[in-house]
């Protein structure tokens, strides 16, 4: 019997991956290195310190700079990323979320966010969704995706055991770190990515709560 939930944020509650390209676009111009989207995909549900150094790896330069050299990198993107954040309202979670959480919790399922983002609780209450969620497990983990640690967390935080939640996610990174994590994937978009999901959906809108729950139990 499933009894908990954990949702990945940017692809499935809501989409700032936008943003991050935007910022992680401009970082990489000011210091030489040319990205463009499809190597941006690489970076979907990666921490981002994981993800700056897939970036300076990509232009060669990934021994130029100190640790402390890259953090200052990391915050100069956050800060352009936090700006880019303040356009975010409520009408940008995607289809059939709102319906799919009230769903769940009038269920008595446990809701738990996992997400790669220090900027969960910024984005969440934006969308004013923060009450909708039992439990945000962020970034403040030793590995990001696809490592199980984010889901490992947010089960713990719900209290329960991983083998009772399913992860939903948007990205491949985010369907390897759920079943690391010995919990079923749900993935959201592109079966050619997400093919390893035990059940897979083209997007948010056909995200039923009693549909999934149905397929688990």
């Amino acid at each position: 019997m499933i009894k908990g939930i954990l949702l990945d944020l940017d692809g499935v509650i809501t989409e700032t991956a936008e943003y991050h390209y935007q910022a992680w676009k401009q970082l990489a111009s000011e210091i030489g290195i040319s990205i463009d989207r499809h190597f941006n995909e690489c970076l979907k549900g990666v921490g981002r310190m994981d993800s700056l150094e897939l970036i300076l790896r990509h232009g060669g330069v990934a021994e130029r700079y100190s640790t402390e050299e890259k953090a200052a990198l990391a915050e100069r993107k956050n800060r352009q990323y936090v700006a880019l954040l303040k356009n975010l309202t409520p009408d940008h979670v995607l289809p059939g979320i709102r319906d799919f959480l009230r769903d769940a919790r009038a269920d008595g399922m446990k809701l738990g966010l996992a997400s790669a983002s220090k900027n969960a609780r910024t984005i969440m209450n934006a969308l004013d969704l923060t009450q909708s969620i039992d439990f945000i497990a962020d970034a403040a983990v030793a590995r990001s995706k696809p490592a199980p640690d984010i889901f490992l967390l947010a089960a713990e935080g719900l209290g329960l055991s991983p083998e009772d939640c399913i992860g939903i996610e948007d990205a491949e990174a985010g369907i390897k770190a759920i079943h690391a994590a010995g919990m079923k994937a749900v993935g959201i978009g592109d079966a050619a990515t997400l093919h390893e999901a035990d059940l897979l959906l083209g997007d948010t809108g056909k995200l039923n709560y009693n549909a999934v729950k149905n397929y688990f139990c």
